[in-house]
């Protein structure tokens, strides 16, 4: 990760049963489109495993500064994907912003 590069991290709790198709899809959906905007680099989507965090999964992306994390944040897809989806199946969350 170079200077100023921005690793922005959703941890989140699905309101889906684990194993379900719903869960399935909406990580799948969640990386299909997310992945596909112009600012996102090296986007992951994680699982998460340590016994002291109650979340479930992680969506990892990279943002080259600033203004390419604000252009994703207000590019259409986001704001879809978001209203349609994450208001609708996300049960809690956590974001998190790193810059080295």
């Amino acid at each position: 990760m170079k200077n100023g590069t921005i690793r922005h991290m959703a941890i989140f709790t699905l309101k889906h049963a684990p194993d379900s198709a719903e869960t399935a899809a909406f990580l799948r959906d969640g990386a299909e489109i997310l992945s596909a905007i112009p600012v996102v680099e090296n986007f992951e989507v994680l699982r998460q495993v340590s016994v002291k965090c109650d979340f479930q999964y992680g969506f990892s992306m990279e943002f080259e500064d600033q203004a390419a994390y604000d252009a994703y944040n207000s590019h259409p897809e986001h704001q879809a994907f978001v209203a349609k989806r994450w208001e609708v199946e996300v049960a809690d969350f956590q974001e998190i912003d790193f810059v080295n």
